[in-house]
């Protein structure tokens, strides 16, 4: 705006300067004193047309005018003696810097790639895809070791396990263990385990295959005696028991596969003597077949159980064949079993039964508690085996019949608390027919003490309640507990005879740093009745009564030590039986008192 004012003030000065040159030439005859005049009113009317100077026809008048005497006089003249000279204001000067900085923001290319997969369901329960185990930070470069330990009570013991190291598809490998002991509470107070075995397991496209072989002894002796009436010499007689056992499976891997045909057949068995005249051989084919259609699971599970048992005064055959038909059905908070457990015994019994095997689970508190419902039944084949694992004490010519489960009904809630803190509680309601039983059988002439088994010979009923809690803090601190309540309700026999009705089971596992780990182990077990004769003399000799003795409940506190010096040595303690006590599992075997036993740890 200012610039536009000075532009108009100049092209009037220019008008007045060519209009003053025009009247001085053509008025040269005309000679006047020179008239100086600063007054720029005589200058308007030629100021008019020069604001119009960009139309032509108007600026015409101003160019062509007749300044002479043709008629007219000029009556004045103005004479400019000084030229126009502009003053320009100084120029304001724009002070601010650019900025130089690049603030364009990055667009990142994008890039979409559609997925290919049909929509399905995943709010249905089903079973989940095994995670990959992560690799251990401070896991041994090895899979080896070996340990060797010495203690009190002649205590001897050694470990070693071998493999071929770190192959997802193949695995081969050996073990062994010895441990022995010498008790001083009792003359021959004596036991040694030894065990030792190997194994293969291999992954193909779509199975999985394993086998095994496993040779167990147990040594011990007949050491128990009624102390408050001791046997005049006691010369105790020694007892053991040889195990040959293996098994091989074959299993089709899980795919996930829409309508997926799974199988997996196996075959175990193994025979087992002790040092008298017992022998027992046993061969079991097991097998499943299931098809899987949408949410129904249909399959048959069947099982042959072949076995003989003998000894000095008899020998059976006592097989039995099993076969499983069921459906399993599964929603988004349910699951359920129904089938039968079809059983015909063979051999020396010919009898045949048909079973419930049904399961309810409904999930009332989504991914933390379950209910569950179950009601199954089925035969238990008697085995010398399982006699002598249970009770090392066993005698010769022990009966063998066969319990049946008629009816077992339990029902419960399951699930997790809090992160970390798992639990199971069940309450249950069996019906057992020939129930079996351990009873001691000591003899007169005091050389052998040993149990033997009596049946109860009707339907016996057991009630009770099982719980069971697990709680893992951290990586490096998790503890566990069990309960089991019983209650027995008997048709033939008295008491339950060598049947607590209490026992509890803790346990807990520390690893205070990376190198030093803790674990202690604490086992309570109620009361129990066993039946014995009772000798007294008269003057006709010694008579035996029939007598009910309890076996006061007792608790056992044990608890461990490890401590890894580097990579490859480690030194480990065991202390048992903390408190000291003459615990009695079995009438008139006390177990061993306190003691402790170390050593050192090899891997490699």
């Amino acid at each position: 705006m200012k610039y536009r004012y000075i532009y108009a003030f100049l092209a009037l000065a220019m008008v007045f300067f060519v209009a003053s040159a025009d009247a001085q030439n053509k008025s040269s005859k005309k000679k006047q004193a020179a008239k100086t005049t600063k007054t720029t009113k005589p200058a308007k009317p030629a100021a008019k047309p020069a604001a119009k100077q960009p139309e032509k026809k108007a600026a015409e008048p101003a160019t062509t005018q007749d300044t002479t005497n043709k008629g007219n006089a000029l009556t004045e003249e103005i004479v400019v003696t000084t030229a126009y000279k502009p003053v320009l204001a100084d120029a304001v000067k724009i002070r601010i810097n650019p900025d130089l900085s690049d603030k364009t923001p990055f667009k990142a290319p994008l890039t979409y790639v559609t997925l290919d997969k049909r929509l399905e369901r995943n709010t249905d329960i089903k079973q989940l895809d095994p995670m990959k185990m992560p690799k251990e930070v401070d896991s041994v470069p090895s899979n080896n070791y070996a340990r060797l330990g010495l203690g009190n009570f002649k205590t001897t013991y050694g470990e070693f396990y071998v493999n071929n190291g770190q192959n997802e598809s193949l695995q081969i490998g050996a073990f062994g263990k010895h441990l022995g002991q010498s008790g001083t509470n009792m003359n021959k107070q004596n036991e040694m385990t030894d065990e030792v075995g190997g194994f293969v397991k291999g992954i193909t496209g779509d199975n999985t295959f394993s086998a095994r072989i496993k040779y167990n002894r147990l040594g011990t002796y007949f050491y128990g005696f009624n102390q408050a009436d001791p046997p005049g010499a006691f010369s105790p007689d020694a007892q053991h028991f040889n195990t040959v056992s293996g098994e091989a499976e074959v299993t089709k891997n899980f795919k996930g596969e829409e309508n997926e045909l799974t199988y997996a057949v196996k075959l175990d068995g193994y025979v087992w003597n002790n040092a008298y005249y017992a022998h027992e051989s046993n061969l079991v084919l097991t097998g499943f077949l299931n098809e899987t259609v949408k949410q129904f699971y249909a399959g048959l599970g069947a099982s042959l159980d072949l076995s003989t048992q003998k000894d000095s005064l008899y020998s059976f055959n006592n097989s039995i064949l099993r076969l499983n038909p069921y459906l399993k059905f599964q929603g988004d908070n349910y699951k359920i079993d129904a089938g039968l457990n079809l059983a015909r015994e063979f051999g020396y019994s010919g009898r045949v039964f048909i079973f419930p095997a049904a399961k309810l689970e409904y999930q009332i508190i989504p991914k933390y508690v379950r209910i569950f419902v179950e009601a199954r039944g089925d035969v238990n084949k008697t085995s010398l085996r399982d006699f002598a694992d249970e009770n090392p004490f066993i005698g010769q010519n022990i009966s063998i019949i066969n319990s049946v489960d008629k009816l077992d009904v339990s029902a419960g809630l399951k699930g997790t608390i809090i992160p970390g803190l798992g639990f199971k509680v069940d309450v249950f309601r069996n019906s057992i027919k020939n129930l079996p039983m351990f009873i001691s059988n000591f003899n007169s002439s005091g050389k052998n003490n040993p149990f033997t088994v009596v049946y109860d010979g009707g339907n016996s009923r057991v009630t009770g309640l099982n719980g069971e809690l697990t709680y893992r803090a951290s990586d490096t601190f998790d503890i566990f507990g069990r309960v089991e309540f019983r209650n027995y309700s008997l048709a033939t026999e008295a008491e339950p005879w060598n049947l607590p009705k209490f026992k509890l089971t803790m346990g807990t596992a520390f690893h205070v740093t990376p190198k030093l780990t803790i674990n202690a182990t604490l086992l309570y077990r109620g009361s129990a009745f066993d039946r014995t004769d009772i000798r007294s003399l008269t003057p006709g000799g010694p008579v035996f009564t029939p007598t009910i003795v309890t076996i006061k409940g007792f608790a056992d506190l044990n608890g461990g030590v490890e401590y890894r010096l580097n990579d490859r040595f480690s030194i480990f303690g065991q202390v048992n039986n903390i408190l000291n006590t003459t615990n009695q599992v079995w009438l008139y075997y006390p177990n061993y008192g306190f003691n402790i036993f170390g050593g050192v740890g090899f891997h490699f």
